[in-house]
């Protein structure tokens, strides 16, 4: 896996993954960014949330449940010195589907966290608390 950042000016950045796709990345004001794009640290964030919500998708799916969303909300915090580290990161997954077992939800999950989701377990390995819970909404 590789990938490039190149600095564009002030405190934006433009990120460019190994497969082609661009992202923009901008500091606060106050730290010389214009807010343009996601801080560095969000996008550690989002990209927790997006490994485990793919992991429980996919999970499920290959469970032949009907899905109709999925959301992953998610709410950290970070040490009060320097580095401000992630501390903790929860994650709140809403299901919904048609004849959705909670049971099966539980287990993707579950799976996504202690098995399958590369980035909140390597966070998990670097002393971050991480928990999840969720929700099943009928559709």
């Amino acid at each position: 896996m590789q990938a490039i950042i190149k600095w564009v000016d002030g405190r934006m950045f433009v990120g460019e993954s190994g497969s082609g796709h661009t992202i923009v990345m901008d500091g606060p004001i106050d730290h010389g960014g214009r807010n343009i794009g996601v801080r560095p640290m969000e996008m550690i964030l989002l990209g927790v949330g997006g490994c485990s919500a793919f992991d429980v998708i996919d999970i499920l799916e290959k469970g032949r449940h009907k899905i109709l969303d999925c959301t992953a909300e998610l709410t950290a915090e970070r040490v009060e010195s320097i580095p401000s580290v992630f501390s903790k990161i929860h994650l709140h997954f809403k299901v919904s589907g048609i004849n959705l077992p909670i049971s099966a939800v539980e287990r993707a999950v579950k799976l996504s966290a202690e098995k399958y989701c590369s980035a909140s377990i390597m966070l998990g390995k670097a002393g971050v608390e991480i928990s999840h819970d969720f929700e099943v909404i009928e559709g």
